[in-house]
């Protein structure tokens, strides 16, 4: 009997060993308000979270995956999120074609505007232009991008337009003009790409109305014409971009070791170190987790190499985040809605009240939940 007894004990904590704590699930029950009040209501916030903490043994990254409602049937609107690959792939065609660099010069015909790639990429992470974004769209067009994702098995995804202009869906590219070093102007084609599919899944009819041109449609906002990148997706092209030894060949991106050293370091970057001084961007702008909803500076120990999008009503935000004071590293990703009148493009969305503190709250609880343990 004693024998059986010491057998049952030791199964007992052999199998309490065993259990697996979920951080997410641990934090989504905090009492603090931010976190409470959205849980009360959960189905209007649309949330998807997705966590991947990450070890390191000998010379294998172990990751060990966390998810809440993530599913790619439900769709929200991914924003800003997109300009992620369209900056990852334009690294890759730039490498692939060999003709330009970072530092080429160019504009889009009919934009007056001169730049370059390394000015267009840390644009992008610092403050997020959406003419930024467009000018790279350009360059690569819908055909590349989705054939590219599809490639590297970063489906589902689709995209299919610019953002914020009133030919957002033109299938056709504009050229791109090209200053060599010897100051020769080289204009690239147009590129007609194939029509983009309607969406099909859930949850693309939203809400009970919309703006547009100043007026309002009493009649929920359809959805399925619009950039598709599900929470899942935009999760695992972190992954391969910061740990491309961990997935094969056919689904590493293909950069030189400088493009993605430059990629990543401009994930990290800060306003304030891209030469934007106004009081508007502060350090958490661009940083939903930990920081969104405070303008206190992050300290030197925290980077996070992240990219965050926010429109209709959505906040997102997809980090890889680093601290060295703790000897830490985790990639999360989350997006909450916060749309509560339910009406479109009003501006009128929870983004300060709810959605900025929902995020910063639960990146704050899940830092030192893993830092605890």
């Amino acid at each position: 009997m004693r024998n059986f007894l010491i057998a049952f004990v030791l199964l007992f904590w052999s199998c309490a060993e065993d259990v697996v704590v979920d951080p997410i699930e641990v934090v989504l029950r905090s009492e603090s308000p931010q976190i409470y009040n959205v849980m009360q209501n959960l189905e209007a916030h649309e949330i998807q979270i997705k966590l991947s903490t990450i070890s390191k043994i000998k010379d294998s990254i172990v990751f060990k995956d966390y998810d809440f409602q993530v599913d790619a049937n439900n769709y929200y609107y991914p924003a800003s999120t997109v300009k992620f690959p369209a900056s990852i792939l334009s690294l890759e065609k730039l490498n692939e074609d060999g003709l330009y660099t970072l530092d080429t010069s160019f504009f889009v015909e009919g934009d007056s505007t001169m730049t370059t790639f390394r000015h267009e990429i840390r644009d992008i992470f610092a403050v997020s232009s959406n003419d930024t974004y467009n000018r790279l769209f350009e360059f690569l067009g819908t055909d590349f991008i989705n054939s590219k994702l599809k490639e590297k098995g970063l489906v589902p995804s689709q995209i299919s337009h610019r953002l914020e202009v009133s030919d957002a869906n033109d299938i056709t590219t504009k050229p791109l003009i090209f200053i060599d070093s010897d100051s020769t102007l080289i204009t690239t084609e147009s590129i007609i790409n194939k029509s983009v599919p309607l969406l099909s899944m859930e949850r693309l009819i939203k809400g009970v109305g919309y703006y547009r041109n100043n007026e309002l449609i009493n009649e929920p906002m359809d959805f399925s014409e619009k950039n598709y990148l599900p929470i899942a997706t935009l999760h695992n092209m972190m992954k391969r971009l910061i740990f491309p030894e961990s997935f094969p060949n056919e689904q590493r991106f293909n950069l030189t070791e400088n493009y993605r050293s430059f990629l990543i370091e401009s994930m990290a970057i800060l306003p304030k170190n891209a030469g934007y001084t106004s009081k508007e961007y502060f350090d958490g702008y661009g940083k939903f987790f930990i920081y969104g909803d405070t303008k206190e500076d992050i300290p030197d120990h925290i980077k996070i190499h992240n990219k965050v999008g926010y429109a209709y009503g959505y906040l997102t935000d997809c980090a890889y985040i680093m601290d060295t004071k703790h000897n830490l590293e985790y990639i999360l990703t989350a997006t909450i809605h916060v749309n509560s009148d339910g009406v479109f493009n009003d501006d009128v969305y929870e983004y300060d009240a709810v959605g900025l503190p929902f995020l910063a709250q639960f990146g704050r609880e899940i830092h030192q939940f893993m830092i605890d343990q």
